[in-house]
């Protein structure tokens, strides 16, 4: 299914809207959108970044929130403040939130509490979320995810075309080894993008994603579990009789936990523009 973007009916700011005699005298605006085609947050955040124009009245776009608006729907929030002094050659500038993402987990942490009528004992379904005669309901929960950016200006004989492709083959991956203060495979490659100024050199934003590794996770009773911060964790279910319950039941459990690697990594070295001819 293809992912669309859509802004939203009256999203951009007006005179009577409170937020300004004008739109020209606005320190900052946000325009909203609506992204359709895909369940991963860091997808659409991708497509907003393609589709939302990068400037609004002479401000420059900045964060973009995502909340889920429904399956494989969310609702876009871009900012658009204004410009930064413009960065010189070899200067670079950061940009950074800590909004989290989104996931659908079938698991809890920790069991709290059961209820059950006087006289029965609920079933222990070693923290399954929402257990049905059909299967695992699960839940949305909030996950961190740490998204910054770097922009940088460099010189024009250095972005080269091979230099570009790298940084097209690098997008989609992780971190081969340790970078930036991160350890290995917690940092995704969201992408760069780039324009030439009026001077000859080039501004490239390069945007990052970071998820934590995790040792030593459990399951309902399995134990010792290890993932990086990029790798997918899902759990299989069977069918049990619970002998504890009151009456005696047959329920639905965590038998098997299984990671997998769904992105492929990436040297980040590769990151780093070439040294200028003659250098």
């Amino acid at each position: 299914m293809p992912i669309t973007v859509e802004e939203k009916y009256l999203s951009r700011p007006t005179k009577d809207s409170g937020q300004g005699d004008s739109e020209q005298e606005l320190l900052s605006v946000e325009r909203h959108f609506l992204v359709k085609g895909t369940d991963e947050e860091l997808l659409a955040a991708q497509a907003v970044r393609q589709q939302a124009p990068t400037t609004h009245n002479g401000l420059e776009r900045g964060e973009i929130g995502l909340e889920p608006a429904g399956p494989w729907h969310w609702e876009a929030t871009v900012q658009y403040r204004p410009p930064d002094e413009e960065l010189e050659e070899g200067e670079s500038s950061y940009s950074f939130d800590t909004g989290g993402g989104s996931q659908h987990i079938t698991q809890a942490k920790a069991h709290v509490a059961s209820f059950a009528p006087s006289g029965q004992t609920a079933a222990d379904y070693k923290g399954a979320i929402g257990v049905t005669a059909d299967g695992i309901e699960g839940v949305d929960v909030t996950v961190p995810v740490y998204r910054f950016s770097q922009t940088s200006v460099i010189a024009d004989d250095r972005v080269t075309n091979e230099y570009k492709g790298k940084l097209f083959r690098l997008t989609g991956k992780t971190n081969t080894a340790a970078w930036g203060g991160f350890s290995l495979g917690e940092v995704l490659f969201l992408g760069a993008s780039g324009s030439k100024r009026g001077r000859g050199d080039w501004e490239i934003t390069f945007n990052f994603a970071a998820s934590p590794n995790a040792t030593g996770l459990s399951v309902g009773d399995i134990t010792g579990i290890d993932k990086k911060g990029w790798e997918y964790l899902w759990v299989e279910y069977a069918e049990e009789v619970d002998e504890t319950a009151s009456p005696k039941r047959l329920v639905k459990r965590p038998t098997a936990v299984h990671v997998e690697q769904v992105y492929e990594a990436g040297d980040f070295a590769d990151l780093e523009p070439p040294a200028a001819p003659g250098e």
